[in-house]
């Protein structure tokens, strides 16, 4: 609670121009990696990049460790995502899953037959303490793992023919009654009560009936985050000359129910499309990118942060935080940053610390 405070305390005072060089410690990790995914568990923090395998971090002893087809203690080194508890680590890549025993130090690997090459892509991972089990989300179909079975279940989400519904991108683990899986063509709620293979187990939300306010052509989930009254969903954007408005992006706040607000570049993002969000006390962070009509591709717009009482949208101006963020993780005092450019580690907990006493 008391570091709660602090942290909302010091955003309040901060005013529009958050964090100024003379306040904020900044700390550069892996630099030359380009980190894809960050996950927590306790003492240790897991880095997943492409191209450099996976590494761990010690927050006590401050050292890392490295798995790489270069150090010989593991098979492959381009990885999308990552998650973990404390006995395993499961990390996606571009040609399947690999699974950490923690305790033998051992990796091992699993392939995919459903769905093909592009089955094997695996884009999202999320560890499920409920059912203790691990979503895993492919760019063709989903699958979950029962941990204490070790049984691998497929399941097709497509709706109406369109396998954009199939294409995972974002999973979210809401509580422990429902998991949202965020695809190129929507976001499907499923009630965990219900199995998954049933017709009325999932509800999908696109752009029809007024879900993410008919904006867009097609809506690409890219990241979600979970508060008590609301569901934060990122949005992919993806713009060319002949379709102008076939995923417009922005940052919908989802009350559950029927009400959804956008932040857009019309009330103070600094570009539509949305690579990852966070969350500490009552501000959301937000990592920002604009499309490139002619190059095809996103470019990083950097960082803001959004009150989630007020609905302010606050820059985050420090010229040693990149434009490009790709993946964030707050591990309770601190908040990890991932790019194209490394990791950036945010001391956003213990410097308030300091300022509390009169230091």
């Amino acid at each position: 609670m008391q570091k709660t405070i602090l942290l909302i305390f010091f955003l309040l005072i901060s005013g529009s121009c958050l964090f100024s060089q003379s306040y904020l410690d900044v700390e550069k990790y892996l630099e030359g990696n380009d980190v894809t995914g960050i996950y927590g568990t306790g003492d240790l923090i897991w880095v997943a990049t492409n191209g450099n395998g996976i590494y761990k971090y010690s927050i006590t002893t401050k050292k890392w460790f490295n798995y790489s087809t270069s150090k010989g203690n593991i098979q492959h080194d381009f990885f999308y995502c990552i998650t973990a508890n404390d006995d395993y680590v499961w990390a996606g890549s571009t040609d399947g899953l690999f699974i950490l025993d923690i305790k033998r130090n051992r990796w091992t690997k699993r392939k995919f037959g459903k769905g093909g090459q592009l089955g094997n892509w695996i884009r999202s991972l999320a560890y499920d303490k409920y059912d203790n089990c691990v979503w895993i989300g492919r760019f063709a179909y989903l699958t979950k793992y029962d941990i204490a079975e070790r049984r691998f279940t497929d399941y097709d989400l497509t709706v109406g023919g369109d396998e954009k519904t199939n294409t995972i991108k974002a999973i979210g683990v809401d509580g422990d009654s429902l998991v949202w899986f965020g695809t190129e063509g929507g976001l499907h709620k499923y009630d965990k009560s219900k199995n998954l293979d049933a017709k009325n187990s999932t509800v999908l939300y696109n752009n029809k009936l007024g879900y993410f306010n008919g904006e867009g052509q097609m809506i690409s989930v890219s990241s979600l985050l979970f508060e008590r009254k609301y569901i934060w969903i990122g949005v992919d954007e993806f713009k060319t000359e002949d379709k102008p408005d076939y995923n417009t992006g922005g940052l919908y706040r989802f009350n559950r129910t029927t009400n959804w607000l956008r932040f857009d570049t019309k009330n103070g993002l600094p570009a539509n499309g949305i690579f990852c969000t966070e969350r500490t006390g009552n501000y959301i962070w937000v990592s920002v990118y604009q499309f490139g009509q002619e190059t095809r591709e996103p470019f990083g717009r950097g960082l803001v942060l959004i009150n989630r009482l007020t609905n302010a949208v606050i820059p985050v101006q420090d010229s040693r935080i990149p434009d490009t963020i790709t993946a964030m993780y707050f591990d309770g005092e601190d908040m990890w940053l991932g790019g194209n450019t490394g990791l950036t580690k945010l001391q956003v907990i213990n410097k308030f610390a300091e300022w509390s006493k009169g230091n």
